[in-house]
């Protein structure tokens, strides 16, 4: 760093600073070494894929180090495969080496020095091919890939942990894993050799904290100053919308740095620290992350990095979520169909007029003539409507409103109905569901059409200028479970409001899913004469979904022993990312979170184990990769709708079994989407830094507008295409309800009165 004579004082007040704090952070350090030991070593999965895809295996791999009772300590592998533990106590041990799709490894330890496990040349090895996490690999593991044989990323059966050697594709290869350790059990491993160290006095450390929080300001120590003239680089990559008060606070810096300050708008230096050295997997490149979570204080702020510039400003504050909460309920709005929409944001008007009033047409096979079905909302970049991605969307909803509503009920949103009985939230919802209540068949038989649509994609005009028939298309039984669950459950979420739209809710479910249990077999709807969305799954999860949401609702020990029977037959009970193909986990949310009695504790004790593990192998994750994303390095269509969705996990996670570490990943997946990514943008349209502009939307294609329709949220890069703000790509920059209500959801639980 290089400073001219005018600035040669502040150079001397920073250096005066930093000797003694470090002097400071040098006591610290030895006092921290004398407490404990290092378990260290290398990991790498015993398969034989490219180099790409063995960093990406190896990252992120979880290590455990605990006693017969608990786990003390946890951590995760990086792109090396290396992993660390520090501060460990002498006493018997047993080191755990676990990832999703390989058989777990157990190591005995008897710790009374620093012990190295294993070197880069001699890894500690995991076998492929235990894809239910049982110990063994057996049967159950090919039944669990042969679900999703053939599938590839974007797929609905397409499982993440299938997918053994992370190439987007479950095929032979899978089956091959599997075949080549058959039958093997967490016990057939060979026995390690730890090498245990002399332990290094403990005078001669030289470990620092990352970073440090600057002192008060006093007569023998002058004010720290931060570098001046910085201008605003897409190099600082953090969350700009801000902070809660209490929580991690960390940033990503895309290229080389040391240090880094902390300013509030006064052009004070409230904080400062040294970057860590951090590998990302994604871009390939060496990366730096910068914590600041020391910094607490209400305030506005930017970070600011010597000879790479500074970030956009942002807040810290304890309502720093409600007005983004706002904004995307707004953008929900403004998906309605059916009436005119009209609101006002950045000093831009963005309205339309009533559309899709004729809805809509019967499709031959169900009838003849015209039915109502007005209302709802358009699904995506198109106009259409599909009751299976309405159903995950809703079921975000519901759970957000059972979760958080304390948080949010009073809060006012843009919408016609402020004035009216109903918290402006439910009506938001009531809004959908008017609609989805008229997709059952006019014959009373408790069938749901799949979908209401034009036989093709229109194009990109605003929705009032759409003119094109619109039809109901024929039944499906995914359809048909996920009305039930949806209408079951806003049955409940509406009673204390209005009972009789309650009932007339609960009578609908009750109705539908009574044809389920008449007709058990997975029928999927007739689509050939349609080319518009197909949302094409089978119904094991939206049947599961369904009883768990008719027995909370009415408690009836029928529909309990339908979900727990469906329950039991998941060999994984809870994913790690979940969207509109697999809606199972909505279900165990459900049956997690219900205060009825009567459930099976065996049951219910093996669900919270799932669910706790994946959560905890989510912030695992979010600790391994650059970013936070507590996805990874896992990508397809619509992966930003999953990340905001991986909030529920974590937040039920956080509910049962309470931990800091979850509600810090559930702010850094939101996080990553406001700005903090490989890209330095935020996925939002209309919110954050630099968000995107031309998003997939057939009505910002159709105005006159440069700005585009705002609170969105884009699906986000590819397996096989990065991210790019452009109107044509469908693949990664299309909106859809089933995203933006994951990230109401998201959202919601931070939000404050």
């Amino acid at each position: 760093m290089k400073f001219n004579s005018n600035k040669r004082k502040s150079a001397l007040s920073l250096l005066i600073a930093a000797i003694l704090v470090l002097s400071t952070i040098m006591t610290t350090s030895v006092i921290q070494a004398a407490s404990g030991y290092k378990v260290f070593g290398y990991v790498k999965p015993d398969i034989n894929i490219t180099q790409t895809n063995m960093a990406a295996l190896i990252t992120g791999i979880k290590v455990e180090l605990g006693t017969s009772t608990s786990t003390a300590f946890t951590t995760a592998t990086d792109r090396n495969g290396y992993f660390e533990l520090t501060g460990v106590t002498s006493g018997a041990y047993t080191l755990k080496i676990s990832k999703p799709g390989f058989l777990k490894r157990y190591i005995s330890l008897n710790v009374n020095s620093d012990v190295s496990v294993s070197n880069q040349n001699t890894t500690v090895s995991i076998w492929p091919g235990d894809i239910t996490q049982d110990d063994s690999i057996n049967m159950s593991d090919v039944v669990e890939i042969s679900k999703s044989f053939n599938s590839q990323t974007g797929n609905s059966n397409y499982i993440a942990n299938r997918d053994i050697d992370m190439d987007g594709v479950i095929n032979m290869q899978e089956v091959i894993y599997v075949a080549a350790k058959f039958n093997k059990t967490s016990q057939d491993y060979p026995v390690i050799s730890p090498e245990f160290l002399p332990t290094i006095p403990a005078y001669t450390s030289t470990n620092t904290p990352t970073s440090t929080p600057m002192p008060s300001p006093t007569a023998t120590l002058p004010q720290v100053t931060a570098p001046s003239n910085l201008q605003v680089t897409n190099n600082i990559r953090l969350n700009s919308i801000g902070y809660l008060p209490d929580q991690d606070k960390i940033a990503t810096i895309a290229v080389s740095c040391t240090n880094f300050f902390i300013v509030n708008t006064s052009g004070k230096v409230v904080y400062y620290g040294a970057t860590k050295s951090v590998y990302d997997n994604d871009s390939k490149k060496q990366v730096y992350t910068a914590d600041f979570s020391a910094v607490k204080d209400p305030g506005s702020y930017y970070l600011a990095v010597a000879n790479v510039g500074k970030s956009v400003d942002f807040k810290i504050a304890s309502d720093v979520y409600n007005t983004p909460f706002k904004t995307v309920m707004m953008g929900l709005y403004l998906t309605r169909c059916g009436t005119s929409v009209s609101a006002t944001y950045n000093g831009q008007t963005f309205s339309h007029g009533a559309c899709h009033t004729n809805d809509g047409t019967l499709d031959s096979k169900i009838g003849s003539g015209r039915k109502d079905g007005s209302g709802g909302w358009h699904d995506a970049g198109d106009y259409n409507k599909y009751i299976v991605n309405a159903g995950v969307s809703v079921g975000s909803m519901i759970l957000a409103w059972e979760q958080f509503s304390d948080k949010f009920k009073d809060m006012k949103l843009t919408m016609p109905e402020n004035n009216n009985s109903l918290p402006d939230f439910l009506d938001e919802i009531k809004y959908e569901m008017d609609w989805v209540l008229k997709m059952q068949y006019p014959d009373g038989s408790g069938r749901v059409s799949h979908k209401l649509t034009t036989k093709s994609f229109g194009g990109f005009i605003l929705p009032d200028q759409e003119g094109t028939e619109r039809f109901f298309t024929p039944w499906g039984s995914p359809a048909t479970a996920d009305f039930v669950a949806m209408t079951a459950a806003a049955s409940r979420i509406f009673r204390p409001y209005d009972s009789s739209y309650a009932d007339k809710l609960l009578q609908a479910a009750k109705t539908s899913y009574a044809f389920l249990k008449a007709n058990p077999n997975n029928t999927n709807p007739d689509q050939s004469a349609y080319t518009t969305g197909g949302y094409d799954t089978t119904d094991e999860d939206d049947r599961l979904w369904a009883a768990a949401e008719m027995w909370e609702t009415t408690g009836d020990n029928a529909c309990l022993a339908d979900f727990e029977t469906r329950a039991n037959s998941q060999t994984i009970k809870v994913d790690l990312d979940f969207d509109w193909g697999n809606v199972k986990n909505l279900g165990m949310y459900t049956y997690l979170l219900s205060s009825r009695t009567g459930k099976n504790q065996t049951l219910y004790n093996s669900i919270k184990s799932s669910l706790i593990s994946q959560a905890d192998y989510a912030v695992t994750t979010r600790n391994a990769q650059a970013y936070g994303r507590p996805l990874g390095s896992v990508y397809y269509w619509g992966c930003n709708g999953s990340v905001a969705r991986q909030t529920m996990l974590l937040q039920i996670a956080n509910t049962l079994s309470p931990k800091k570490d979850y509600v810090n990943t559930a702010l850094d997946a939101i996080g990553h989407l406001l700005g903090r990514n490989e890209y330095g943008r935020s996925y939002v349209t209309g919110m954050g830094v630099n968000p995107p502009m031309n998003p997939h939307d057939r009505r910002s294609g159709g105005d006159n507008i440069t700005a585009p329709w705002p609170g969105c949220l884009v699906g986000g890069r590819h397996p096989d295409r990065p991210w790019t703000d452009s109107q044509d790509d469908y693949y990664t920059n299309e909106i859809a309800i089933n995203w933006s209500t994951a990230l109401i959801y998201a959202i919601a639980g931070f939000t404050t009165k």
